[in-house]
């Protein structure tokens, strides 16, 4: 269940990076960003209130109150980051290199949570990840544009510590420790608002893929965050830092970008990574 749970996390958070990314080449990503952030917290606040999910611990060292802020803090940054690096640099170089932020979690999961992998498991979690880096297709012939590579890079390290944050939190509450993240972002979102008076010019025409980017980003964390009481926590971290395969595909399907060898080879290396992890 944990691994299903981590896989469908990947696929949405994948779809989400890809349209968001693609609507960040029109408009201004942070104008993006604090709407889709906003859709998602009201996606948080309907479930919270039909679930009763508000009961949860919210403080103390199993609460999830400052746990969700601070996965919401270090995840807006992230995307922030990320949607600036797709909207000034190839997906061949940003995807990649924003997707090594799994291994914050992952030496969290180990050193500190004290997770026990075996060694077909640790193979598994080896190819998974190897996998995913190739599979969002890295790119270096026409060289490392030095902007792109920071932002990417200043992704991959938030992505890391919020996906720490998120699977501390939801050791209490999944939902809540969510929903506090999206509370959170859009207290940012609601500033950012405040200082520039505008949207970035997004309309009525986008509010569709706004609301899917929005809920998909959602959904993908609160099963990212269940997953990881269900299971081993760096197992469920792995598998969803699957996402650039989804969004490598996309972009193959709808924007006619070329697959590359080497992400084929990333593709088998993922399948057979989630291949040998489902054997636990």
């Amino acid at each position: 269940m944990a691994s299903l749970l981590a896989l469908l996390s990947s696929g949405l958070w994948g779809s989400a990076d890809y349209h968001a990314g693609k609507l960040s080449k029109k408009f201004p990503s942070i104008a993006v960003l604090a709407t889709s952030q906003a859709i998602g917290f009201i996606t948080g606040l309907i479930l919270v209130l039909a679930t009763g999910a508000w009961s949860a611990q919210a403080f103390g060292s199993d609460g999830y109150f400052f746990a969700g802020a601070c996965a919401g803090l270090c995840g807006y940054a992230g995307l922030m980051s990320l949607y600036a690096a797709l909207s000034t640099g190839r997906m061949g170089v940003v995807s990649p290199i924003s997707s090594l932020g799994s291994l914050i979690p992952l030496a969290y999961a180990i050193i500190i949570k004290g997770d026990q992998l075996s060694t077909i498991l640790s193979i598994g979690v080896a190819a998974a990840l190897l996998g995913g880096f190739l599979a969002s297709g890295p790119e270096v012939s026409q060289g490392l544009p030095l902007k792109p590579v920071l932002l990417s890079l200043s992704a991959a390290v938030f992505f890391g510590f919020a996906l720490v944050f998120m699977a501390i939190g939801s050791e209490s509450s999944a939902l809540m420790t969510m929903t506090m993240m999206r509370t959170t972002t859009l207290i940012i979102g609601i500033g950012i608002f405040l200082k520039f008076r505008h949207i970035g010019g997004l309309g009525k025409p986008e509010l569709p893929i706004l609301i899917f980017i929005g809920v998909a980003d959602f959904a993908a964390n609160l099963l990212l965050g269940v997953a990881t009481t269900k299971g081993l926590v760096s197992l469920a971290m792995v598998l969803g830092s699957l996402y650039p395969i989804a969004t490598a595909l996309l972009a193959y399907k709808f924007l006619h970008e070329r697959l590359h060898k080497v992400q084929y080879v990333g593709i088998a290396f993922a399948v057979i990574g989630v291949a040998l992890i489902s054997t636990r």
